[in-house]
């Protein structure tokens, strides 16, 4: 890197990726961003390309990817191994069609339940609570 680039601080470098301090740090401890060296004497700096990293990775992670499958994918980001890259792509979209389902049936349990509870009235056992009490409905 230029040293016109690399002058960021670590705290610059985080309000310009838009995460925290501490993220970075995390970051640099589960090895999705390299640690700059620190010159004697100095701070460690850090540069454009530190920012695009971060940035990278909280964009994968709110696409639902784990920070293990990020690494995996900073692993194959020179562009050349995209058949691998949508692989874990697939695997994610597989999950997240899945979770989706399980939550279009938790509204569609609870939307039921809430619509009983409405039209019940009075002393009444609640038909939310009686469902909850059976274990079919978990």
């Amino acid at each position: 890197m230029e040293t016109a680039l690399v002058n960021l601080t670590i705290g610059a470098c985080a309000k310009a990726a838009g995460v925290h301090v501490e993220t970075v740090r995390f970051y640099q401890r589960r090895g999705l961003l390299p640690r700059p060296r620190r010159p004697h004497g100095s701070i460690r700096r850090y540069g454009q390309a530190d920012v695009a990293r971060v940035k990278f990775v909280k964009s994968a992670q709110r696409l639902g990817f784990s920070l293990d499958e990020v690494g995996q994918l900073l692993q194959l980001d020179d562009g050349t191994q995209c058949s691998e890259a949508a692989e874990l792509a697939a695997l994610r979209l597989a999950d997240v069609r899945a979770r989706r389902a399980d939550l279009e049936r938790m509204e569609a349990t609870l939307s039921t339940l809430v619509g009983e509870c409405k039209a019940r009235h009075g002393s009444v056992s609640c038909p939310l609570i009686a469902a909850l009490v059976r274990p079919s409905c978990a």
